[in-house]
């Protein structure tokens, strides 16, 4: 299952926040990490890693040389499922004893529209290393509510769950299988500047 990112990634917001000073910090009260993988190819199951920290560093003038670093508690996801929970922290999937940090390092930022990115990375889950590309939209920045500045982007992308070694699963009768082996990954970041 993922998640990837993501801190997979997740900090993602790296070129959304090409504006002034070059280093963001992500607000983790206002963002989040989002995941979702097919169960017996008839539902989504969604679920989220609260714990996280993720940093960009950004040159106002050259977005596209962001710096993206993000780290993610693999034992901090939530499904709402205890029992599933539990069980996706185990060996069959995360093994979040063994691999207790998921990571993102940006290699590349790509201009790719107006507010619109492409961000390329490392994601490491699971001992295993691959790369990625997330789909980014910058948004402007504001003044928060005690005058610090603050901007934000959603990011996206679609891993599958076999590339990092998380291959558990059980065929159906008559099919399909338990666990899909894509996961969309969403994150939503809200980054503050130093």
């Amino acid at each position: 299952m993922l998640r990837p990112t993501l801190a997979l990634l997740v900090a993602l917001a790296a070129p959304a926040l090409a504006q002034s000073t070059p280093t963001w910090e992500i607000d983790p009260a206002h963002s989040s990490i989002q995941f979702g993988v097919r169960h017996l190819m008839i539902s989504t199951v969604k679920g989220r890693f609260p714990k996280f920290t993720a940093t960009a560093v950004v040159d106002e003038k050259e977005p596209t040389r962001a710096v993206v670093e993000a780290s993610i508690d693999a034992a901090s996801l939530d499904t709402g499922e205890a029992k599933r929970d539990e069980h996706l922290r185990s060996p069959d999937f995360f093994d979040a004893q063994k691999y207790p940090t998921i990571t993102f390092k940006s290699t590349k930022v790509e201009a790719a529209g107006d507010h619109h990115y492409k961000l390329h990375g490392d994601l490491t889950m699971h001992g295993v290393t691959k790369p990625v590309v997330l789909d980014v939209e910058a948004t402007p920045q504001v003044k928060g509510m005690r005058g610090e500045t603050r901007a934000g982007a959603r990011a996206t992308t679609k891993i599958n769950r076999k590339d990092f070694g998380i291959t558990w699963s059980k065929s159906m009768d008559g099919g399909g299988v338990v666990v899909g082996d894509d996961v969309d990954v969403t994150i939503e970041v809200e980054g503050v500047k130093k």
